[in-house]
């Protein structure tokens, strides 16, 4: 099936570069080519479009505009052409919130050569975008209330989550649904260097636990949660009794930095059975090895479900990886979480695990990855 994309940009240089970068995919037809929001609006009712790449600074209408409108009349998927800059890191994110797919980076300088260095990842976000649920979070929608604090110890309790496409939304309504005082929380989230640290303050300003970017050495308690740098490998090491952000500079790992896995892992080999891991939405497979290896160490492990998920490569990756107790809903999954917090072992927890869970892992296995 030929993927037909409309860019949207007022740059008539970058809608000559995308469309060559496009175009190179046999998979992907590049339609049109809009300046502004009202020449896209004309071209999306006349060539019907299946993916849109769409930048945030145009004349007439700004991006996020045009993006509002568009998601709440004629839901299509969108990836963002985004500013690496401050300015442009908070635009993405809102454009995330708005329901955009994901985004790829815009250089201010040479940007010829920076979007060519992007040209694999901008065709495989077009690919997956073709593919996935746009959905758009409604302005008027009820903030989730976090619930009280749980006043139980769960200093010795350890939450890994990660997650890619769709996942600033995913991580953004999980965390809001958790207590100040739930257990320690180490995050990998696909997102260039950049964006992590506004993507880090997005989250600490609508989450009731205190999040921020990780730093090297960092230690790791309650209440708090720590995101990746985009660009820098998140790790856990223990020492005694407790455990530490450590930060790497190393080679990509599942063509990711950072990546789940490398997180995953980490996470297996110094907390064990006493951590928790989640798997949320996300392209392609990174981290599927590593919660098979944290679920060989006794943790309990959950994937987001197909339905829920923009893009379900990373979560059906691990269900088919054999490394998945348990497949939810993005809403089932926080109340689960604490659930699991509060429990002891997990060879008991596993083996009083809801049939049901059984049932959706099995069922979720025999689904083709998006």
């Amino acid at each position: 099936m030929t993927i037909r994309a409309l860019i949207v940009d007022d740059s008539a240089l970058v809608r000559q570069l995308l469309s060559e970068i496009l175009s190179r995919d046999a998979s992907i037809e590049v339609v049109g080519t809009a300046q502004d929001p009202f020449v896209a609006r004309e071209l999306i009712k006349r060539l019907k479009p299946d993916v849109l790449t769409l930048d945030v600074e145009m004349p007439r209408m700004d991006g996020l505009t045009f993006l509002d409108n568009l998601m709440r009349l004629h839901p299509l998927p969108v990836v963002m052409v985004s500013s690496l800059t401050a300015v442009g890191a908070d635009a993405t994110l809102e454009a995330l919130a708005l329901g955009a797919i994901d985004f790829v980076p815009k250089p201010k300088l040479d940007v010829a050569r920076g979007l060519n260095a992007y040209a694999e990842d901008l065709i495989a976000k077009v690919k997956a975008a073709a593919a996935a649920r746009p959905r758009a979070r409604r302005r008027s929608e009820a903030a989730v209330v976090a619930p009280r604090g749980l006043n139980y110890r769960t200093t010795e309790r350890l939450i890994a989550l990660g997650a890619s496409a769709g996942g600033t939304e995913a991580l953004r309504a999980l965390l809001a649904a958790l207590p100040p005082d739930a257990p320690g929380i180490v995050i990998t989230q696909h997102i260039p260097a950049e964006f992590s640290a506004a993507f880090a303050a997005r989250l600490d300003r609508e989450s009731a636990m205190a999040v921020c970017e990780a730093q090297d050495g960092q230690q790791i308690v309650p209440g708090h949660a720590f995101v990746a740098p985009g660009g820098r490998h998140l790790r856990v090491e223990r020492s005694g009794a407790r455990w530490f952000c450590r930060l790497g500079d190393d080679a990509p790992i599942s063509r990711h930095r950072p990546s789940v896995d490398a997180l995953f892992r980490s996470v297996a080999a110094a907390a064990g059975h006493n951590a928790i891991g989640a798997i949320l939405t996300g392209m392609g497979d990174d981290g599927a090895r590593g919660l098979a290896e944290l679920h060989a160490s006794g943790a309990p492990t959950l994937a987001q479900d197909e339905a829920s998920s923009v893009v379900w490569g990373m979560p059906g990756a691990a269900v088919r990886a054999g490394g998945v107790d348990e497949v939810l809903p993005l809403d089932a999954i926080a109340p689960r979480l604490l659930e699991l917090a509060a429990r002891g072992g997990t060879p008991a927890l596993r083996a009083s695990a809801p049939a049901i869970a059984a049932d959706n892992t099995l069922e979720a296995s025999q689904s083709t990855s998006r």
